[in-house]
């Protein structure tokens, strides 16, 4: 036999090798992807319970951040007798700041709609807070910013609060 006839015959070796392994890829490629697709559920399955009790959490949190930004307690929690507006006003809104600042993760794991809403709650509740005191003698206390605002609350059809807290509800559901 001569090195000619050799190089032939281990070409067809070669083309039948991989021949049959085209053909094995073939016949096995639904089986291999379907143990792929398999894995990828699995995976999805097993991170889905991993972040779900965090996603829980980050709703639970903001429910909490909604009602202690809600003037009604906001007012309760930081009222002291004969307190100055600027310092009550200055009060509210260091509170306000700091709850959002300590809450503003939670928007990884909530709807950015929801965040959205959350968020602009805020801005608004800053900004209730900043108008009312103009409309205010320059002599009048904390008591008479507190009876401002609240009177401005009781003003709102609808409490945004509570609408928030829905919101954040039905973003819960969503998730089961």
């Amino acid at each position: 036999m001569n090195t000619q006839q050799i190089l032939v015959d281990i070409m067809i070796l070669f083309a039948g090798i991989f021949m049959a392994l085209m053909a094995t890829y073939y016949i096995l490629r639904n089986d291999i992807q379907r143990f792929f697709n398999l894995k990828t559920i699995e995976l999805n399955k097993e991170s889905r319970a991993q972040i779900l009790p965090l996603r829980l959490q980050a709703h639970e949190r903001l429910i909490i951040f909604v009602d202690r930004i809600n003037p009604a307690n906001l007012l309760v929690r930081l009222h002291q007798q004969g307190i100055a507006i600027a310092t009550l006003q200055a009060g509210i809104l260091n509170e306000i700041r700091a709850e959002y600042q300590h809450n503003i993760t939670q928007q990884l794991y909530i709807d950015s709609v929801t965040w959205g809403v959350v968020r602009k709650l805020k801005d608004d509740t800053i900004a209730m807070i900043n108008n009312a005191v103009p409309g205010l003698p320059a002599d009048a206390n904390g008591i008479e910013l507190s009876k401002a605002i609240l009177q401005h609350m009781a003003g709102i059809e609808e409490n945004p609060y509570d609408l928030t807290i829905e919101m954040i509800k039905k973003d819960i559901y969503k998730l089961f």
